[in-house]
């Protein structure tokens, strides 16, 4: 076994290596946003969810319970894109004229939206890979502007090994990702370099909308497993590429705990959740009077297996006893 430590914490943003671009709109002085003041107790916030999956399904809601469990009164307006950008943008344009005292930006596209539209109010942002790539923020370290959050950028070393783990002598490695999300070719460009040192081929299909996950899966070719990363079009399309899969007897290994629920056979991977709790968090420090210009983004602080034994069994792949033993099962 390669891997010693079934949970591991405070995984840093610095190991993936990209250059600090300029948010045209937070490269001039943006104004301060004053908090919400909570009249009545109560505040109103609006969250901007780019599509509907189990991943950010769970993060809006870790986000929505850490204000239940700080006893704060929130009167939610809840919009959901549907995968559709131009939708995002309308959401985006009507929170910006809406009195709400906080934006929740669900997933990058919302959060790109979000940031362009909204800046007279903080906007968090969670399930984001990288938000200086994505263009949000001016540093991790130092956001710069009206809005910050929290990335689920993923340990790529360490899923490509447990990946190893899994399919021992897996040499050609399957993606099939959006070429439209940022977020995606972050993680594409992060795997194919961790993928070297580990002789392993990554192999990639891109698809410009859902209906062309399967033949992009199909197209694939002979390779020994594939690798879905946080893609918000491929995990909720996810259906179809795990079909092919299966019917190829291709192990699929997810880079979150949702994909491995919908059908992938293992990951380690973040918790949304928790992870949304976590910018639930932050999002009362702001409403408190915190700067959203310098909080951090934060990183998901914890990482756990998780393990879908039937997908497994279709697939034909046997986990070893040491990573079940410590697993979540679904």
């Amino acid at each position: 076994m390669r891997m010693t430590s079934f949970r591991r914490s405070g995984i840093a943003l610095a190991g993936l290596a990209v250059a600090a671009l300029t948010l045209s709109a937070c490269s001039s002085s943006p104004a301060e946003t004053e908090p919400g003041d909570g009249a009545n107790g109560s505040y109103k916030i609006g969250v901007s969810q780019f599509v509907q999956h189990p991943a950010l399904d769970a993060a809006t809601a870790g986000f929505k319970q850490a204000f239940d469990d700080a006893g704060i009164d929130v009167e939610w307006d809840d919009q959901n894109a549907s995968g559709d950008q131009a939708t995002a943008v309308t959401i985006a344009q009507s929170f910006a004229s809406s009195d709400l005292d906080l934006v929740l930006a669900v997933a990058t596209p919302a959060a790109q939206t979000a940031a362009q539209a909204v800046t007279d109010k903080p906007v968090l942002f969670t399930a984001v890979t990288d938000a200086v790539e994505a263009q949000l923020v001016e540093s991790n370290e130092e956001p710069g502007g009206n809005i910050t959050g929290t990335s689920d950028l993923a340990p790529f070393d360490e899923q490509l090994a447990l990946l190893q783990d899994v399919v021992p002598g897996a040499k050609k490695i399957g993606i099939v990702y959006a070429s439209g999300e940022v977020n995606s070719q972050v993680q594409v460009d992060a795997v194919t370099e961790a993928a070297g040192p580990l002789g392993l081929e990554i192999v990639t299909k891109t698809v410009t909308t859902a209906n062309d996950i399967g033949a992009a899966t199909e197209a694939l070719g002979d390779v020994d497993a594939i690798y879905v990363p946080t893609d918000n079009m491929v995990v909720a399309g996810l259906a179809s590429l795990v079909q092919v899969a299966e019917d190829k007897q291709i192990p699929v290994i997810g880079a979150e705990a949702g994909t491995v629920e919908q059908g992938a056979v293992i990951t380690l991977g973040i918790d949304y959740t928790k992870l949304g709790y976590q910018t639930g968090e932050m999002a009362i420090k702001v409403l408190e009077g915190a700067e959203t210009a310098t909080m951090p983004v934060e990183v998901s602080k914890e990482f756990a297996y998780v393990v879908n034994e039937d997908a497994a069994e279709r697939m034909g792949v046997t986990i070893p006893e040491s990573i079940l033993a410590e697993a979540e099962k679904v």
